[in-house]
């Protein structure tokens, strides 16, 4: 499996966002922090980007953000949108 590095990381509200950019123009937005779904058990969030960086709702990936997901987990989710 590949391992995804991030393109940016910065602190948000607490803890930490890490942004993925792929070669699609697609992205993901990867944070964890105390409002985020998991954060206060030290998983993570995950939500897609479209090619402008917003966020994306309407990909096979999911609907919504992705909570509660480990570091495993973020990076399968990553291979998927690397092959949009």
């Amino acid at each position: 499996m590949a391992l995804f590095k991030p393109k940016k990381e910065h602190k948000m509200n607490g803890g930490i966002q890490k942004i993925y950019q792929f070669e699609n123009g697609m992205g993901a937005s990867v944070v964890r922090h105390d409002a985020s779904y998991g954060g206060d058990r030290g998983l993570w969030e995950l939500a897609v980007l479209d090619q402008a960086g917003d966020l994306d709702y309407s990909t096979p990936i999911t609907s919504d953000v992705l909570g509660h997901q480990n570091d495993e987990d973020i990076q399968n989710v990553l291979m998927e949108i690397s092959k949009l």
